[in-house]
């Protein structure tokens, strides 16, 4: 479970590269024992802020706090923070073993609690022994680098990551480079081991099903802002803006104007929906997920269309329906033929309302 304690927050933070300011003023703070992702697309900031927390660049402008103490221009080994990076940084000269206990290796006896070079040497074979347990990679130790698939080699690096034992673990784009069922598979490991450890991760991707499948909170950056910082089911069913709703899922978005509280019209037609505070006759933006869409018959649709083009999607079907005005992206259990006539309805919890952008 996620505590309310605060472990890091970043203030008023900006950076820039010669004349190109990637990052401007973000504000942020991430719990201790939270899994945070920053999601976005590709050039949005959000690698550059993940080295920002771990030390690899300094701000231009803000403060980066850990446990309350600023430590924005602190090098990263003075950091209770560790970072797998996407491609993994394992040294192929040595063993699986001599991978995980690198930094082990480097650190003085008395680091462990002990007094002996034998009794340090034990104590780094107790961590690596239980790392390769969470990794699910017992009998391992003695292999080479190079005899490991990807998969392998991406949970050595979080092994490694992990044995020195940080309060804090940034990945960045980790899963990228595996197939898709592996990194399916991986996403579930990595919540099972955050959940494990009681740790902090700090994740980045630019896969939206990757953050929601693993979040305690998503922050969705573009154009070095963040868009909007929620739990997943949150950013999901109420974005924010059109961008937000566009990256997160599927969406049809469209322009409206709020009549009243609770009445919309769009396309010429009038809809009921839940949202409340909006000025009368205020232009907005409207998004309605394709699953939100129902089809009925044409004689009892809110809006009527043709099927345009079919797609099995396996536990769906993609429906692209015409109605005119508008081609909706309709998700359905249910296929209708091409060219068929349908009826389209919406019910009033299902839309949900944007301002629109200045």
């Amino acid at each position: 479970m996620v505590q309310d304690t605060r472990l890091i927050e970043l203030k008023d933070i900006s950076k820039s590269f010669g004349d190109t300011e990637v990052l401007h003023h973000i504000n942020l703070y991430i719990r201790k024992c939270e899994f945070v992702t920053l999601l976005g697309p590709s050039g949005c900031g959000k690698t550059t802020l993940l080295r920002l927390l771990g030390g690899f660049e300094t701000p231009t402008s803000g403060q980066i706090f850990f446990d309350g103490a600023d430590v924005a221009n602190l090098p990263p080994y003075k950091r209770r923070i560790n970072t797998v990076f996407q491609k993994y940084a394992l040294f192929s000269h040595l063993n699986v073993f001599d991978n995980i206990a690198f930094g082990l290796n480097l650190k003085a006896p008395e680091a462990f609690g002990v007094k002996t070079r034998a009794q340090k040497k034990e104590e780094i074979r107790r961590r690596v022994d239980r790392m390769l347990k969470l990794v699910k990679m017992e009998g391992y130790e003695n292999r080479s680098i190079n005899q490991l698939s990807g998969g392998q080699q991406q949970r050595i690096a979080i092994a490694r990551a992990l044995v020195n034992e940080p309060e804090v673990l940034l990945l960045d784009e980790p899963l990228g480079a595996l197939d898709l069922k592996l990194r399916k598979e991986m996403q579930v490991e990595l919540k099972s081991m955050q959940q494990q450890l009681g740790i902090t991760f700090i994740y980045v991707t630019h896969d939206q099903e990757e953050a929601l499948t693993m979040s305690d909170t998503v922050a969705v950056m573009n154009g070095g802002r963040i868009q909007q910082i929620g739990d997943p089911k949150r950013i999901y069913d109420e974005p924010k803006n059109a961008f937000v709703a566009d990256f997160i899922g599927e969406s049809n978005i469209l322009s409206g104007v709020m009549l009243e509280d609770n009445l919309v019209e769009m396309l010429g037609t009038q809809f009921q929906c839940v949202d409340e505070g909006f000025g009368k006759n205020e232009p907005v933006d409207v998004v309605v997920r394709p699953e939100d869409v129902m089809i009925v018959g044409e004689d009892v649709g809110m809006l009527t269309g043709t099927v345009e083009s079919v797609l099995f999607k396996g536990v769906h079907y993609e429906m692209i329906i015409d109605t005119g005005s508008m081609k909706w992206k309709v998700h359905s259990t249910g296929m209708q033929p091409v060219g068929s006539r349908v009826g389209l309805t919406i019910v009033p919890f299902n839309i949900h309302i944007m301002r629109k952008e200045a």
